[in-house]
This record gives C-alpha cells, structure tokens and sequence, in this order.
C-alpha cells in the first residue's frame, strides 16, 4: 500500500463500554494483550472495558489503563492488516501522550500499562481530595480566555481546535468563568460532566507522585517521531520525555498545535486510533485538507482500510 501516516491516540474521556470486544473476539493476540493486561494489574480490566459498569469504567484510575490498552491492541491490528504501513510520527491527547510513546518504543507494553495504571490512581486521589470542574468554550480567541481564567483563579486545560479550548479548576471558579464567558468573545460556555479538574494546578500533588516514578522508568529513544503535549515539540532526550510527561498532568494541553506541528512537516494523513471519533473530529476543525482515518473496533477497521487504499 506505501502510505505513511501519523498515528493519534485518544485521552480520557473517549472511554466506551463494549471498547476492544469485538477485537478481542476476532483476533486471537488482541484478547492475548488484554489477557496480559489483566496479569499485570492484577484485575480483570478487559471485563470492565466489555462489560462495564460505565460508571466503573469511568473511574480515571480504570479509564487510564483502559484507553493505553485498548488504543495498542488497535494499533497492533493496523499493523497486522497494513504491513507496509510507514508510521510518520505518534502523537496523544493528554493519556494518549503515553499511549503514543508506547507505540513509538518510548518503553514497552508492560512499563508503559504501569505507568498509566499509576497516573491514573494519583489523578483520582487528588481528584477525591481537592474536587474541581472543568469546561469547554467554543469561540473567543486564546488571549481573551488567558484573561478570563486568570480572572477567575483558574487554569486553561486544553487547546484542543481553533475556537475550542477547555478551561479547569475550582467549582467556583469554573462557574464564574462559564457565567462571565461572553463577556471575552466565547459564544458557547458548557460545563463538562468530569470527577476533576484535570489539567490544572489541582493536580499537582499527582504530578509530584508520578515525577517520582518517571524518574525510576527506563526511557528509550522513540523510534519515530513523538510530538508532545506540553509545548507541541518533538521529543527525543530521556530526562526531556520524562519532564514533559510529568509537567503535562497539570499543565496545558496544547494539541491543536501538536497536530498542526505534523502539517507543517507535509503530512496529510492520520490515523485515530481509540474508541470513538474525538480526534479526528478536531483535526475537522484544525485543517478540513488532511484525512483522518479512525480505528476503533472491526466495523472501523474496515472503513479505514478502504480509507487506507483510497489515498495510497
């Protein structure tokens, strides 16, 4: 097929029941990586992903694990069907920024499941100790917003599109944000349905948890290209990997420019891979002149190899 394309890795809240069981029952080493995962959480991940409850599967320190999993059993399937599939670089929103290593051999299967199983235990911890809200505002231009969230004592979460960023932090303070929005250009002001405040100073206390188990994990040179959260560059230095990994828990999600990072390197195609059609909705919004493929159970996979054979 000869194609090249940069492959995209969804973040919390992208989380389905039902994700990854149809691919499990299809494919033999798909069950075998959920089988794996199973071992060495020492719970039975796999049944909450197939069968739920959604409010069990919703738990951050679940939904973590179950998205880096579920997200390389996608691509493990890609790879399998497209072997000659030229993957230009990795990128992932928020938890899909360790998804995205995994998959570029930032470290492996087992140390990356650890890592996100963990990350996900210090966000709820601080999730149940401090509260939070966050929210999502479409329309207003970046500065504008800075200024409301500093108004407001809170943090801008996500850069997600032009004209779509997500602001985090107190319930207070999101409110008065949401009530104060039109005031700074944003037409729409929707409060969103999370346990936290995700990406904002009220998560440092689990930045500092996972800071010291990033300094014990053995960090590889990525084998392609990994864009990062935090500031949209590639990174390539242990110790820088580390960093921005850590620093990305409460900081600023910059992923519009992730994606756009890879535009401007002349690739013009990606491929989503998780539950759902999230990222390649943005990339809608980023730049409607580069197709996005998404690869999230059989039926999509399908779709995408047509998607695949169509541009090649």
């Amino acid at each position: 097929m000869g194609k090249r394309a940069v492959l995209l890795f969804a973040g919390q809240g992208a989380q389905t029941v039902g994700m990854g069981r149809d691919l499990a029952e299809q494919y033999d080493f798909v069950g075998e990586m959920f089988d794996r995962a199973n071992e060495l959480l020492g719970f039975s991940l796999s049944d909450v992903m197939f069968n739920g409850p959604a409010t069990e599967l919703t738990r951050t320190s679940i939904c973590q694990p179950a998205l880096f999993v579920h997200g390389l059993a996608c691509l493990e399937v890609l790879k399998r069907q497209v072997p000659d599939l030229e993957i230009a670089g990795c990128a992932g929103l928020s938890l899909g920024e360790f998804t995205a290593h995994a998959a570029a051999g930032t470290f492996d299967f087992a140390t990356g499941l650890e890592l996100v199983a963990k990350r996900g235990t210090f966000m709820e911890e601080a999730t149940n100790s401090v509260g939070g809200a966050m929210a999502a505002l479409i329309g207003g231009e970046e500065a504008d917003i800075r200024r409301l969230a500093e108004e407001c004592d809170i943090d801008v979460a996500n850069f997600n599109a032009p004209g779509q960023i997500v602001i985090s932090g107190t319930k207070e303070g999101v409110d008065k944000a949401v009530a104060a929005a039109p005031e700074f250009g944003v037409r729409v002001a929707q409060p969103l349905d999370v346990a936290g405040a995700y990406h904002s100073r009220l998560m440092m206390p689990a930045q500092e948890k996972l800071a010291s188990v990033l300094k014990d994990t053995d960090i590889q040179t990525p084998s392609v290209p990994v864009i990062c959260n935090v500031d949209a560059t590639e990174v390539t230095d242990a110790d820088r990997i580390r960093q921005t990994l850590e620093a990305q828990v409460s900081g600023s999600v910059r992923w519009s420019e992730c994606v756009q990072n890879y535009i401007s390197r002349g690739e013009d195609l990606f491929i989503e891979l998780g539950p759902g059609r999230i990222l390649a909705g943005l990339m809608r919004r980023i730049d409607r002149s580069v197709t996005a493929l998404t690869v999230s159970d059989v039926e999509s996979l399908e779709k995408a190899l047509d998607g695949l054979h169509a541009v090649a």
